[in-house]
């Protein structure tokens, strides 16, 4: 192995962990869905598995793609910001349309707690006297169809947007061994690139979602997905506004 390469591996791992640990659209999302839905930790970190196998994956195709079409970095670099503007603008809209729904929902009354074959724990609102009784999730047993089919939509929904959100430190790493034709290169900086980047998001859900459940909301308990949809949107608000 060069020398360049090891530098270029070791500009890798440093770029990918740290673009991880300042950028909260990595990992907020999962910790506070995970909460709000009450998921079991094994499917919160394998949809934060998914999630991030299909940001890196998107980003790397994009950046052969160039390559291959013969784009400038700056031209790359600019698809990017494009990208990474549109991913933040639909996290943005996605978590405020989920705190409006939660804090509808929320409204409705408190909550009860509900486990389920697969160990997750959810907590439904309990209409109070006089509320209308919903025909939908609440309503019916939880394999209701309803209530998969809106599970589905949040769950595909977020998988989207990491997809079409760009990872754009990877970028200028994989362009300098890709224009050299420089295919073992290309696998190098990648693998490590992507491996600190979905390695750290897993450590960090992992660790956010420990700590949440320490967190006892008692009476907020029934505003979990609307306290879940706010502060997904203002990760999606820090990203557009700080660029990170």
């Amino acid at each position: 192995m060069s020398e360049s390469l090891q530098i270029l591996l070791g500009s890798a791992l440093t770029v990918g962990l740290v673009h991880t640990v300042i950028g909260p659209d990595h990992y907020l999302p999962f910790i506070v869905l995970g909460r709000a839905e009450g998921w079991p930790l094994r499917k919160t970190m394998a949809w934060t598995l998914l999630c991030g196998v299909g940001h890196i994956g998107s980003s790397i195709v994009i950046g052969l793609l160039g390559v291959a079409l013969g784009w400038a970095l700056t031209s790359m670099q600019q698809f990017e910001s494009m990208r990474g503007a549109f991913a933040a603008y639909a996290l943005i809209g996605f978590g405020f349309l989920y705190f409006v729904w939660g804090l509808w929902r929320g409204r409705r009354g408190h909550s009860h707690a509900h486990l389920h074959a697969d160990g997750s724990l959810h907590s439904h609102p309990h209409p109070h006297e006089g509320s209308p009784v919903e025909t939908g999730h609440d309503a019916a047993p939880h394999d209701e169809p309803a209530h998969v089919a809106r599970h589905r939509r949040t769950l595909w929904t977020l998988f989207t947007i990491f997809v079409l959100g760009p990872c754009e430190p990877l970028i200028p790493l994989l362009m300098a061994p890709a224009s050299r034709h420089d295919a073992f290169g290309v696998a190098a900086v990648a693998t490590v690139f992507g491996g600190t980047t979905i390695g750290m998001m897993l450590i960090l859900v992992a660790l956010g979602t420990y700590g949440v459940r320490l967190v006892r909301l008692q009476s907020l308990e029934r505003y979990a997905h609307a306290l879940a949809g706010f502060a997904i949107f203002v990760s999606g608000l820090l990203i557009q506004l700080l660029g990170v």
